[in-house]
């Protein structure tokens, strides 16, 4: 019989079971119409043949599982009656559900991060086919010279540029942030994006000179305009233009950036409205990703070949011209490369790879001590249930088939669990994305669920159930039928049981110390480094980022223009300081240049490396950072006046040693030219650059009237008397009065500070929670545990009591006990978290993955909050009534 007709019976079971009653009657009745033409008589026949058919409900049987799935059949049985035992108890399910349901969750809201930052598919035609360019170890940016040289050569199947921006949809005033992209002309026609509405770019729409022209994200039109059908025609501003809307992309493309959400894509060719018409051209300028398709039925291997090939073309006729000629040789030689781009790109995947990682081996060792905790209570309810065990291993049940019995049941309890996590899950996973983008920040994921993350939190679930269950199982198999018969239920698994519930509780206990060390370490790490002195004081202080490109001015207006705004945000009332600057600290931007030094040498030719800022006179006093020598910048400090430079302790201390830096000079060095020299005149403390955990870095202020402002735009730092927020509508109403036309975002330094500590406090936050988790749950079990022995205990302790022993006594038997338990799992503990705490090492600030108060106070935590949980069974002992406790005996 086919495997299809057997699956078929499994629905038709009262049917088949007819069929076979009919056909068994129908050979009984053939045999006997036979032996009675043999000469037997007709009684004698029908006894014969029921001796040779021999049982009946046997014979069914057999016919029975030849004619169905028996496997499948089976299951179905275990199942049906998994659910009515977990009926029946619905206050052990309910815990168990819960507790299977919160580590599963959290174990699927880890994995669906990454899943979606690292493991999903752009949603793009054959998104496998794609491959990002890179340039050796020179990176993967590229100039528009570059990829023009790539998109004509056309060694792939098709190629497209874009590079990703914040668009601002005001025309001065404050800035309204739209995520979004600059594209190439065949960017949607490789992707294979469509429109839902209108149309999408073409080439015809990116050449030199164009006019413009935006098509919408699908979310964007949904959040601006409502889903407008009708708003392809109409204009949109960006960045202080006004362009038409040709279409509306389909839903669910966010562009290729994973992280961010791209709302508006506008043509390549529209940089230079924005720019002043040089960046299309600018040789050095690296801001483009270059993405193309593979030839049909290439490799991977076969594309780089490929395109190593095509490198000298595209590298010797881009060459940068101010260059000096060994630079521009090395450029020359440098290669194409590729490398796979079906997942996009992301600066989440870099920042973040990690540190989730990393909390997905957390959660999952939660979920191990919740599985420890399930088992503990399966093997309470196995004592419940011996009798049930014996009676139907005595009814011929054999061991195995009793075990896959309670191995069904703990395996459907998982999967309820499971439902409840998957439910916890997209709450907590979307929590988690928060914690991603705090400090201002903005990350959108996909955090849909899809396949890969079902098929997790399945066998996730799969896999706890058996973990959980198995051991359990095994030894409720193992009941003496006889011992349980007579119904001496409390020594049928005796002290072995007791042995295997204490060595879970320790494993937990162990499982739990390295959470708890682990935690202890991250959120150290994280208040050394929130505590650490940054070099200036970021309480109180509001920045906003002007940005006058609309206007157009040429570079000396620009000078005067930045400076008329100072003057009047300085006029505001409120305002204690004020200074303006090219950069802000911890900000994500930097300037750094190759240097001379007076007197200085490396020793091996090289110039050395220092960091810059452009400011005002007035910033370091509004930042608070100190001057330790020399003199401050000065109004005086303007572009006509002798150029002058301040340094941090740092930059002193490297290149002057003891000497004083004050009165020597240094030049910054532009590839074959030195620009003009800049004396010190004077020394600042050092400061942050760019992270809070970095070393500190040589630093040069310079006054910012003498520097080449690269951009229309300037950050003004200002201290409040009050709170910073109280200074905005002021700050706009000035800038507004020095011309409408300028762009103004807001924001302040400790929230630029605290973007800069996402990772760490999202790896604290959650360290610490799921370490408080595990010590709880590690408690529970403990607290069961104990509990239960003393349950068992209760006759004994009264003896104990009516001989003599005192009520502190009693306490220190039952605490002694735990004692062990607990300080087996320290020691246990220590040795796991010895090798496991390395892999926290590299999000650590200012500690040791071995630091020695850590692990000693997370051992006195444990231990006091174990013991304390083992000390409320042992004082419920110690109130045992002999008389009571032996009567029930």
């Amino acid at each position: 019989m086919s495997w299809y007709h057997r699956f078929v019976n499994l629905f038709r079971s009262r049917r088949l079971t007819n069929e076979i009653d009919r056909e068994m009657a129908f050979h009984h009745a053939e045999l006997v119409d036979e032996l009675v033409a043999r000469g037997m008589s007709e009684g004698e026949a029908r006894r014969e043949a029921r001796r040779r058919f021999g049982n009946r409900e046997v014979l069914r049987e057999r016919v029975h599982d030849a004619d169905v799935l028996v496997w499948v059949e089976s299951l179905w049985t275990d199942l049906r009656y998994a659910a009515r035992a977990l009926r029946a108890t619905p206050a052990f399910t309910a815990v168990a559900v819960l507790s299977l349901g919160l580590g599963i969750g959290v174990n699927t809201a880890i994995f669906s991060l990454i899943n979606a930052v690292m493991l999903r598919s752009l949603p793009v035609h054959r998104p496998e086919e794609l491959v990002q360019l890179t340039m050796g170890d020179n990176g993967d940016s590229f100039t528009n010279p570059q990829w023009e040289r790539i998109r004509d050569d056309d060694v792939l199947a098709g190629s497209l540029a874009f590079s990703d921006q914040s668009f601002n949809l005001t025309s001065g005033g404050v800035v309204r942030r739209a995520g979004g992209a600059l594209v190439s002309g065949e960017y949607f026609q490789v992707l294979g994006v469509q429109p839902v509405l209108g149309r999408v770019l073409s080439a015809g729409d990116d050449v030199r000179g164009c006019a413009g022209a935006a098509v919408l994200g699908h979310g964007f039109w949904q959040r601006e305009y409502g889903g407008d059908p009708e708003v392809v025609g109409r204009t949109i501003s960006i960045n202080s233009h006004t362009y038409p809307i040709v279409g509306v992309v389909a839903a669910g493309f966010q562009g290729l950036h994973v992280g961010r959400s791209a709302g508006i894509f506008m043509p390549l060719c529209t940089i230079d409205m924005w720019r002043g018409g040089t960046l299309l051209d600018a040789r050095s300028t690296w801001f483009l990703s270059v993405l193309g398709r593979r030839r049909p039925g290439s490799t991977l291997a076969e594309t780089e070949v490929t395109l190593a090939a095509s490198s000298l073309g595209v590298f010797e006729s881009t060459v940068p011209g101010h260059w000096t000629p060994e630079e521009q040789e090395e450029y020359a030689a440098m290669t194409l490369g590729a490398i796979p781009a079906a997942r996009g790109m992301s600066y989440v995947r870099g920042q973040y790879r990690e540190a989730l990682f990393t909390l997905l081996v957390v959660v999952g060792v939660v979920l191990l001590i919740a599985c420890a905790n399930v088992a503990q209570l399966l093997l309470a309810r196995a004592t419940a249930r011996q009798h049930e065990i014996a009676v139907r291993l005595a009814l011929g049940s054999g061991r195995v088939r009793l075990v896959r019995q309670l191995l069904t049941e703990s395996v459907t309890l998982s999967l309820l669990g499971a439902l409840v996590g998957i439910l916890f899950a997209r709450w907590s996973s979307q929590l988690l994305v928060g914690f991603l983008a705090q400090g201002g920040s903005t990350v959108w994921l996909d955090l849909s669920l899809d396949l890969r993350v079902l098929g997790f939190a399945i066998a996730v679930a799969t896999v706890t159930g058996i973990l959980f269950g198995l051991a359990p199982a095994w030894r409720s198999a193992r009941v003496d039928p006889q011992t349980a018969m007579r119904g001496a239920g409390r020594s049928i698994l005796g002290a072995s049981q007791q042995r295997f519930a204490k060595g879970i509780v320790a494993a937990q206990v162990a499982l739990s110390f390295v959470l708890v060390v682990a935690a202890g370490l991250l959120v150290g790490s994280f208040r050394r480094l929130a505590a650490i002195d940054p070099g200036f004081r970021s309480e109180g202080v509001l920045v906003v980022s002007t940005n006058w490109s609309a206007l157009g001015l040429s570079g000396d207006r620009n000078h005067s223009f930045l400076r008329e705004q100072l003057d009047r945000v300085r006029e505001i009332p409120g305002i204690r300081r004020a200074g303006a600057s090219l950069l802000t600290p911890i900000s994500g931007t930097s300037w750094n240049d190759n240097i001379v030094v007076d007197g200085f040498s490396s020793g091996d030719g090289s110039l050395p490396l220092a960091w810059f800022n452009a400011v005002t006179d007035g910033y370091m006093e509004t930042l608070g950072t100190s001057l330790l020598a020399g003199r401050d910048l000065s109004p005086q400090d303007r572009a006509v006046a002798p150029r002058v430079a301040l340094v941090n302790q740092t930059f002193a201390r490297r290149y002057f040693g003891d000497a004083s830096p004050l009165g020597k000079q240094i030049r910054v060095s532009d590839h074959d030219s030195l620009g003009p020299p800049m004396e010190i005149v004077g020394v600042v403390e050092d400061a942050k650059y760019r992270r809070l955990d970095e070393e500190t870095l040589e630093t040069a202020y310079v006054p910012l009237d003498q520097a080449n402002l690269w951009a229309p735009g300037i950050e003004i730092s200002m201290r409040a008397y009050g709170p910073p927020a109280a200074l905005v509508s002021m700050v706009t109403e000035a800038i507004r009065d020095v011309n409408p036309g300028i762009a103004l975002e807001f924001t302040t330094l400790r929230d630029q500070v605290a973007t800069s500590l996402a990772r760490p406090r999202l790896l604290a936050t959650l360290s610490g929670f799921f370490g408080a988790l595990a010590l709880l749950l590690a408690v529970v079990g403990l607290y069961g545990t104990m509990s239960y022995s003393v349950e068992r205990r209760r006759n004994e302790i009264g003896i104990r009591i009516a001989l003599g022993i005192s009520r502190p006594g009693v306490l220190r038997l039952v605490a002694v006990e735990a004692l062990k338990v607990v300080a087996i799992g320290v020691v246990v503990g220590g040795a796991l978290a010895f090798a496991a705490t390395r892999l926290v090492a590299t999000f650590l600030y200012g500690l040791t993955p071995t630091d020695p108060a850590t692990l000693v106070f997370s051992a006195v935590l444990l231990a006091g909050v174990a013991v304390g949980a083992g000390l409320v069974p042992a004082w419920r002992a110690a109130g045992v009534d002999p008389m009571e406790a032996l009567r029930q005996e």
